[in-house]
């Protein structure tokens, strides 16, 4: 663990207010001090300490996180590809990953370190990253991930899903989905029930088991969106009020079925995603569909993002850094004033803002993980609305960059 003590780091303090309206953030500089991982204290700045590090000036925000990517199958760190042309929907890209896989492999280790190093650059300490479990890889993928993450613990941590991508039982991954929930893994994974396995129950019953058996939440891909979709998520909300110990484990990625309903279909279904504990971990798509994000906040539904695929056969449109993700979450709903920007932080940082809604200040602290990022902004409303650069990252006290 690293010890450092950090002088003219800027940080938020308050709101400014014009009338009832927040016009402007206010902030100050300080003297950070870290030790063992943690944040030991915050202090009144003292420019003429020269045993301290000069963050020049640079805002302080909470490190960021990427809670949907799949490190394990990745080109990035190789030659550029575009993605080829492909037929078959989601069984189609099964058959095509069963013929690559097998060469991805061998360089899986080495790739999935390459992306971490992107993450890291844009700022991102912390992902929660799907990986294979399926009859081709079988475990190997988990394997070589593992060694990744090994390899760079001391500036990167990560969550990690058994996602069987090519589905529970159309390609039978149950058995390997059984070895790998004993393993070092945090969450159970899933795809479309009913378009891949062709059965809603029968797969949500085996996953939510495995979940409740070996102690681990459940994150699953739906991106159904029509009636099948609906009802995946109406059963797994069923499943985890009959499961209250999977409350607040228990995340749906994409969930693009959220996006095709009638705006009181949407709120209902939210109302009940938010009394379940079940979060949404969403890319933030736009274009022909919009995610009800501010229907889901409305309901305190957990909002999480990630970058999915950097570069792979899946798509080649991901740039590593979830602060973009949150610039285009406030484009689309229209987040535009000081105050509403300031709120969009979280959906990067996986839910800590450094001011509280009344502008109180409540992060860093002493105690709080040193989990930091210093970039070239003012405040966060402009962080966001600018994507601006990230020059520092902390990662538990040690400084990766």
């Amino acid at each position: 663990m690293g010890t450092c003590i950090l002088k003219n780091v800027l940080l938020e303090t308050g709101f400014e207010y014009d009338g009832d309206e927040i016009i402007r953030t206010k902030t100050g500089l300080f003297c950070v001090a870290i030790e063992d991982g943690k944040i030991k204290s915050v202090i009144p700045n003292k420019p003429k300490d020269v045993d301290a590090i000069d963050a020049k000036g640079l805002l302080m925000l909470p490190a960021f996180k990427d809670m949907h990517i799949h490190l394990d199958k990745t080109f990035y760190g190789g030659d550029w590809q575009a993605v080829k042309h492909r037929t078959g929907g989601v069984k189609g890209m099964i058959e095509l990953e069963q013929q690559i896989l097998p060469d991805m492999l061998k360089t899986s280790t080495d790739h999935a370190e390459k992306l971490i190093e992107l993450l890291q650059s844009k700022g991102t300490s912390y992902a929660r990253s799907h990986v294979n479990i399926e009859p081709t890889s079988k475990l190997q993928s988990l394997k070589n991930l593992q060694k990744a993450l090994d390899n760079k613990k001391k500036g990167f941590g990560a969550e990690l899903v058994a996602f069987p991508q090519h589905g529970v039982f159309y390609t039978n991954s149950a058995p390997y989905l059984k070895e790998a929930a004993q393993m070092d893994i945090d969450f159970i994974g899933g795809v479309d029930p009913y378009s891949i396995d062709g059965a809603i129950e029968k797969t949500m019953d085996f996953t939510v088991q495995l979940a409740l058996d070996h102690n681990k939440g459940i994150d699953l891909h739906l991106h159904e969106t029509g009636e099948s979709g609906l009802k995946t998520v109406e059963y797994l909300i069923k499943k985890v009020n009959e499961n209250p110990t999977l409350k607040n484990e228990t995340f749906i990625s994409h969930a693009f079925v959220l996006g095709r309903l009638e705006a009181a279909q949407q709120e209902a279904i939210a109302a009940q995603l938010g009394n379940a504990g079940i979060g949404i971990v969403s890319t933030i798509p736009f274009g022909r569909l919009i995610m009800p994000i501010p229907t889901l906040y409305k309901h305190n539904v957990t909002v999480m993002t990630g970058n999915d695929s950097i570069i792979d056969h899946w798509n080649t449109w991901g740039s590593g850094s979830v602060l973009q993700k949150t610039n285009v979450m406030a484009q689309l709903y229209g987040y535009a004033t000081e105050f509403k920007l300031s709120r969009c932080l979280k959906l990067a940082t996986g839910n800590i803002l450094p001011l509280n809604d009344n502008g109180i200040q409540q992060w860093p602290k002493a105690g709080d993980t040193a989990n930091v990022v210093l970039i070239d902004a003012s405040c966060s409303a402009e962080a966001i609305s600018r994507i601006s650069p990230v020059k520092s990252l902390i990662h538990q006290g040690n400084i990766v960059f």
